[in-house]
């Protein structure tokens, strides 16, 4: 017989985050995250190897600082959840390990869940039962993509992603380009508040027959490239570059094109609910954008808080505890780590 609550714990560790998240069926309990990002910054991006070595020491703490918040124990619980892909290959093996040790341990059913995925499920904890369809939009530093999603647990489609850069990883490099520091999103959106949008970046795959061809899709890669151009052309000139400025008219041209697909993908789909997701769903001028062309377009805008836009253990959780909920198959314990693991495959 199902738990008509089930306590799930769920672990993140597909990047730079140790996270861990307890959910009781739509109510979080707790959400405890260690971040490596400082051990990264130097380096200008995540370093795959320092972020692994980051899980092993920081998993088995995370997730006792869960349990001791939440008020549980790890007997109370009904299933363990864990992110299997994708992501790096290393940190989602750290997570995996993990969550076979707890599941085999306690004699609990585990599920092996998608990081797409979860974005979108982590919103139930915020916002209550998702619409059936809901219109995702998921961009973060490795993913840029629009999912119509019947039912999280089970049916997921791909209407289109980025075909080369994401939209974080531009943030990311632009950010760079500007002397901002790591990671970019969080600096240009505040460099961006004390600009003016006075350049016209390109606005990729939004015109002509790159729209016919890559409707849904993104391309962030052009964009990155002609604020590179713009800037060394001010050094070379012996000018300043006016970085806020420079940090507004690229957040407007990324924010413009996300919002401007995802209200054409709800219409021409017949969704009348759009969610945001993944880190750069943290961007106020992209909250900003999708609340106002979603009002003018008639649809609801669900968009979860900063918190649970980044990645964390609180919306694998989430997702697990609707695979519980909704009867779905638990993994088996020789479950893989797939760092490719597409978004229509929702569990391993």
């Amino acid at each position: 017989m199902r738990p008509e609550r089930p306590l799930v714990l769920g672990i993140e560790t597909s990047c730079d985050e140790t996270g861990v998240g307890i959910v009781r069926g739509e109510e979080l309990l707790v959400d405890a995250v260690a971040s490596s990002v400082d051990n990264h910054a130097r380096f200008g991006g995540v370093v795959p190897e320092v972020a692994s070595r980051a899980h092993l020491e920081e998993m088995v703490p995370t997730i006792e600082r869960a349990c001791r918040e939440a008020g549980v124990e790890l007997r109370d619980l009904d299933a363990i959840s864990v992110t299997s892909g994708p992501g790096l290959a290393g940190s989602l093996m750290v997570g995996v390990a993990s969550a076979k040790a707890l599941a085999l341990a306690l004699g609990k059913p585990l599920y092996g869940v998608n990081h797409l995925a979860s974005h979108v499920a982590v919103d139930i904890v915020e916002h209550g039962p998702l619409p059936e369809p809901t219109m995702a939009l998921l961009v973060s530093g490795g993913h840029s993509s629009l999912l119509l999603v019947p039912d999280v647990t089970h049916e997921i489609h791909s209407l289109g992603s980025t075909i080369d850069d994401a939209a974080g990883e531009a943030f990311d490099k632009v950010a760079r380009v500007l002397g901002l520091p790591f990671p970019g999103g969080p600096h240009i959106d505040k460099a961006a508040r004390d600009g003016e949008i006075v350049i016209d970046f390109p606005r990729g795959l939004t015109t002509g027959r790159d729209m016919e061809r890559h409707r849904f899709d993104f391309s962030f890669s052009g964009l990155k490239t002609a604020v590179s151009r713009w800037v060394q052309a001010k050094e070379a000139a012996g000018e300043t570059v006016p970085v806020a400025d420079v940090a507004a008219s690229f957040q407007e041209a990324v924010v413009d094109v996300l919002t401007r697909k995802a209200v054409l993908a709800c219409r021409e789909n017949g969704a009348d609910h759009l969610q945001i997701g993944g880190g750069v769903a943290a961007n106020s001028r992209l909250r900003a954008m999708a609340q106002q062309r979603c009002d003018d377009a008639g649809i609801e805008l669900r968009v979860p808080r900063p918190g649970l836009c980044t990645d964390n253990g609180a919306m694998v959780a989430a997702l697990g505890a609707q695979m519980v909920l909704k009867g779905r198959n638990a993994s088996r314990l020789d479950l893989p780590a797939d760092s490719s693991m597409p978004v229509t495959r929702i569990s391993a």
